[in-house]
């Protein structure tokens, strides 16, 4: 039985300078966040810029990631996309990684009704016999998956164990946490929603906070499993500067800028994605000062 867990860290990519993946330095983040809160890795998502990555730039990464911390973790790859032929042949290669479970989105550009959305989810699922995880992320996708469908999906196929629930909508997730089958995962997508989605039936945080305040976003989602909602309201209000600040700009661009600073190995970004400017660098620094990161 996987342990999902109460956060897992949706992981950086390191480029080098050349934009080629450094796969060293992501074995060595993983390493680090293994030891530093993370139940759980998510390898080449959005926070990873898996969508400028190649299939077999993924598939190594996913590879690397596993065999350094696949026996600690759970180790999830992105492999969706909007086109739901390419996401079960990629699935199909990516399930021979070693990797625990899938994350997949709601299709972008395409922007599917909900039959779409089901059918589309229906076939990844009849695809693998991994678990999945739905990304519901209508800001990037510019459509969403409603509550109504997400349970449709979890009460047909077992093997879809879950949602990362992205769209800011607390009714939505209190629906599916409510309707869903009993252990239906639903994770918040939002650092600073985790505590309000927790106290809706969510599970945890598919986190980008918690490349940098790791430990204190488990000890949050665990007060709040203990039954301590006093530290974990405290928590929440300590840390909530760095959960909305590290969204100052789109990102991966902030979180990516933070690791830098701290000197752990982030490396550059990927085109489209850019370095911070001057003016978001000195916000992060004064921001991670505030909070006693640095």
């Amino acid at each position: 039985m996987l342990k999902f867990g109460n956060v897992i860290t949706a992981m950086i990519t390191p480029f080098n300078d050349d934009g080629s993946v450094n796969y060293e330095a992501a074995v060595e983040l993983a390493k680090y966040y293994v030891n530093n809160g993370s139940d759980g890795i998510l390898v080449a998502g959005t926070t990873g810029e898996g969508a400028t990555m190649s299939v077999p730039e993924k598939i190594k990464l996913f590879k690397d990631v596993v065999k350094a911390v696949g026996d600690k973790v759970l180790v999830m790859g992105n492999t969706g996309s909007n086109d739901t032929a390419a996401t079960i042949a990629f699935t199909k290669e990516a399930q021979q990684t070693g990797i625990d479970c899938l994350l997949c989105i709601v299709p972008y550009y395409n922007k599917p009704n909900q039959a779409g959305c089901y059918a589309h989810f229906k076939a990844i699922a009849e695809s693998t016999d991994l678990p999945i995880i739905i990304y519901n992320v209508p800001g990037r996708t510019g459509g969403k998956i409603l509550p109504e469908t997400v349970v449709r999906l979890a009460k047909d196929f077992p093997n879809i164990v879950g949602i990362k629930e992205a769209s800011g909508d607390l009714v939505a997730a209190t629906k599916i946490a409510s309707d869903a089958p009993e252990g239906f995962y639903v994770y918040s997508g939002d650092d600073s929603l985790t505590l309000p989605i927790l106290s809706v039936g969510g599970c945890g945080i598919i986190s980008v906070a918690s490349h940098i305040i790791g430990p204190q976003m488990n000890a949050m989602v665990q007060a709040y499993k203990d039954g301590d909602t006093k530290k974990a309201m405290e928590l929440h209000q300590k840390y909530l500067p760095v959960m909305t600040g590290i969204f100052c700009t789109v990102s991966p661009t902030p979180i990516k800028t933070c690791v830098n600073i701290l000197g752990l190995h982030g490396g550059t970004f990927r085109l489209p994605m850019v370095d911070a400017d001057e003016g978001t660098k000195t916000f992060l620094i004064k921001m991670m000062k505030d909070a006693g990161i640095m």
